[in-house]
C-alpha cells in the first residue's frame, strides 16, 4: 500500500482518486470543494484541509488542476516545500507545454521526480479507472510512473520527456474536436438528405469514415449506448474543456510556427457553441447545433 497525496477532485479527479482507494492505497485528497471532499471521502478517501497535509509523508503526489497557472502555483508554493524528496510527482492536468516544463525543471532542480501525464478517456473512464495517459518524463523513471498510475490506468505511454505529454494530449485533442465536428457535420446532412442517423452509422463505422468519434462517441443517440448523447449531453466531456485545449493547440502552434487551419475554425465553433450556454454540455453536442437545434 502506498500513501497518496491527491490535489484536485473535479469531475477527472474525483474518479481517478476512488480508484487509487479501491486499489488498496491510503489517499489524502484534498480540493477546494466541500463537496468534492465528501464525495472523495465516501469513495474511501481521507479528506485533508491543506495541500501541506495531503503531501506530508506521501509516496505519490498526483494533481489534477485546472489549467498552468494552478498547476504552477501548488507545485512551487505548496507541493515541492512540503513533500518528502522520495516522493514521485505526476501532473494529470492538461496545461500548455512550456509550464509543464517549468514545473519540471523547478521539480527536478528540487530533487523531485517529475512526469507530466495528462490523460484522454473523459469522465466515464475516469470512473471506470480505464483513462489513456501521455507521460512527459526520464526513460529511466517510466516504469515507476506507469506502476503508480496503473489504477486509474488502460494504457500508459511514454511520449517523450518533460513536456511531451501535454504535447501529446494537445495534439491528440485537436484532432478529436476536428473529428466530431466533422462527424457531426455528416450526420446533420444525412437527416436532410432522407438517411436516418442510424443506418447512416452503420455504414460510417465500417467504411472509410470510421474514426473514434464515430465508432465509440456516436452524438446521435441509440448506436453506442455508454456515448452521452444517450444522457442528453450530461456527463462526458465538456464542450469548455474542449475549447480550453483547442486554444491550448491554438497558442502551441502559434509559438512553434505551425499551420493548423482547420483547428481555428474548430475552436471557433468551440467557442460560439460554448458562448451560446453549452459549456457544460458533452462536446459532442455539438450536433444539435450544426441541426440548428440549439441557440
Amino acid at each position: 500500500m502506498s500513501k497518496i497525496a491527491f490535489i484536485g477532485l473535479g469531475n477527472m479527479g474525483g474518479g481517478m482518486a476512488a480508484n487509487q482507494a479501491k486499489a488498496g492505497h491510503q489517499v489524502m485528497a484534498f480540493d477546494l470543494s466541500a463537496d468534492a471532499l465528501k464525495r472523495a471521502e465516501a469513495a474511501g478517501c481521507t479528506p485533508v484541509a491543506s495541500v501541506a497535509e495531503a503531501v506530508a509523508g506521501a509516496d505519490v503526489v498526483i494533481t489534477m488542476l485546472p489549467a498552468g497557472p494552478h498547476v504552477m502555483s501548488v507545485y512551487s508554493e505548496q507541493v515541492l516545500p512540503n513533500a518528502p524528496k522520495s516522493a514521485l510527482l505526476l501532473d494529470c492536468s492538461t496545461i500548455d507545454v512550456d509550464t509543464a516544463r517549468k514545473v519540471a525543471t523547478l521539480a527536478t532542480e528540487a530533487g523531485f521526480t517529475f512526469a507530466d501525464a495528462p490523460v484522454s478517456g473523459g469522465t466515464a473512464a475516469a470512473d471506470a479507472g480505464t483513462l489513456a495517459f501521455m507521460v512527459g518524463c526520464d526513460e529511466g523513471v517510466f516504469a515507476k510512473v506507469e506502476a503508480a498510475l496503473e489504477p486509474m490506468s488502460r494504457i500508459t505511454i511514454r511520449a517523450g520527456d518533460h513536456g511531451a505529454g501535454q504535447a501529446a494530449k494537445i495534439c491528440n485533442n485537436m484532432l478529436l474536436g476536428i473529428s466530431m465536428i466533422g462527424t457531426c457535420e455528416a450526420i446533420a446532412l444525412a437527416e436532410k438528405l432522407g438517411l436516418d442517423p442510424e443506418r447512416f452509422f452503420e455504414i460510417a463505422s465500417k467504411s472509410s469514415g470510421q474514426c473514434w468519434s464515430v465508432s465509440n462517441y456516436y452524438p446521435w443517440p441509440g448506436p453506442v449506448p455508454t456515448a452521452p448523447s444517450n444522457r442528453n449531453y450530461e456527463g462526458g466531456f465538456a464542450t469548455a474543456m474542449m475549447l480550453k485545449d483547442l486554444k491550448l493547440a491554438q497558442d502551441a502552434a502559434a509559438k512553434a510556427g505551425a499551420s493548423t487551419p482547420l483547428a481555428a475554425q474548430a475552436e471557433a465553433l468551440y467557442a460560439l457553441f460554448n458562448n451560446l450556454g453549452n459549456g457544460q454540455k458533452d462536446f459532442s453536442a455539438m450536433l444539435q447545433m450544426l441541426r440548428g437545434k440549439q441557440g
